[in-house]
């Protein structure tokens, strides 16, 4: 029996990319609002409340009105918006997280989807508090390059509908130092001070890049063998996670980063740069797969006991 599925906000960037997953399964049964009534709240309650899983794709305060439309205590509600990143009643959707983590996914009606941004940041930082290689007290900077998908449907079409010449430059943004992502970096590591974060919009569609410094003379005992060992044994058997070899070419485009080398994927790319002295951590990831929807489908596979990587793409 197909399992009913609900995308609340179906016509925004994440719930479209969303509807290309779903519509390619045969284990689901994709509930489809009426174009005219998708901002009709009886009718959108109708919805939430027969779907067993309800994707919320929308503005932080409309995630919260959806929420409360949910009566029906079997529906599992994946929220893709910034509301309840924090919130300790409701799960992180985040399998690699931790051990653990994947029985809570299973086990909670009510998960938050992660920030792309946040995703990488995440990916690349718990682990090593894990470990005891970072200190929760370690001030950290992390400096982001993501494509202009990651705006929402107003940014797409202010990048591919014009020719303003200042679009053909990356563009820094959030220079108030206050990301919407701040608060589930440090929540979801642990660390006691938010990261200086300064993210970048590139002119390309998507694909993204966190990249967090390290100055090894203020970290005692690490070296990139012992954060690529922690990063190896956190990651074991995960199969959207790579951590990419130490020291090899290959991980770089003739030197450079391909911040697009995840694309079309679910993939993770961890890598490790620099010198004995300083480090250069690496995560990339599609903005639009791991990033967002491919993550959301990850979770709901998890949740409903699907195989987790059931509709999508490693490779």
């Amino acid at each position: 029996m197909a399992f009913k599925v609900f995308v609340d906000g179906q016509e925004g960037t994440t719930g479209l990319r969303l509807l290309d997953y779903l519509t390619l399964r045969d284990d689901i049964e994709l509930l489809r609002i009426d174009d005219a009534k998708r901002k009709d709240r009886k009718e959108r309650s109708r919805f939430l409340n027969a779907a067993d899983v309800a994707f919320l794709c929308l503005p932080d305060d409309a995630s919260r009105e959806a929420v409360s439309l949910v009566e029906n205590p079997d529906t599992c509600v994946i929220d893709a918006s910034t509301a309840f990143r924090t919130d300790p009643n409701w799960t992180y959707g985040l399998p690699e997280l931790a051990a653990g983590q994947r029985e809570k996914i299973r086990a909670s009606k009510r998960i938050s989807n992660p920030g792309c941004h946040a995703s990488a940041f995440v990916l690349l930082v718990r682990p090593l508090i894990d470990a005891g290689l970072l200190p929760p007290s370690h001030p950290l900077s992390a400096f982001s390059l993501t494509g202009y998908s990651g705006g929402g449907k107003r940014m797409i079409a202010e990048y591919e509908g014009t020719s303003d010449p200042r679009l053909a430059s990356p563009r820094p943004y959030a220079l108030g130092l206050m990301h919407k992502h701040l608060p589930e970096m440090r929540a979801q590591t642990g660390l006691e001070l938010a990261p200086v974060f300064t993210p970048v919009v590139g002119p390309f569609l998507k694909g993204l890049s966190v990249q967090i410094p390290l100055q090894l003379a203020t970290l005692a005992g690490v070296d990139a063998a012992a954060v690529h060992a922690a990063y190896t044994r956190h990651y074991a058997g995960e199969r959207f996670i790579r951590v990419l070899p130490l020291d090899d070419e290959s991980n770089l485009d003739a030197g450079f980063l391909d911040v697009q080398g995840c694309n079309d994927t679910n993939r993770v790319d961890l890598m490790i740069c620099g010198n004995a002295e300083r480090l250069l951590l690496v995560a990339r990831l599609d903005n639009l797969g791991k990033g967002a929807a491919g993550a959301a489908i990850q979770s709901m596979n998890v949740h409903l006991g699907c195989d987790e990587g059931s509709g999508l793409n490693l490779d």
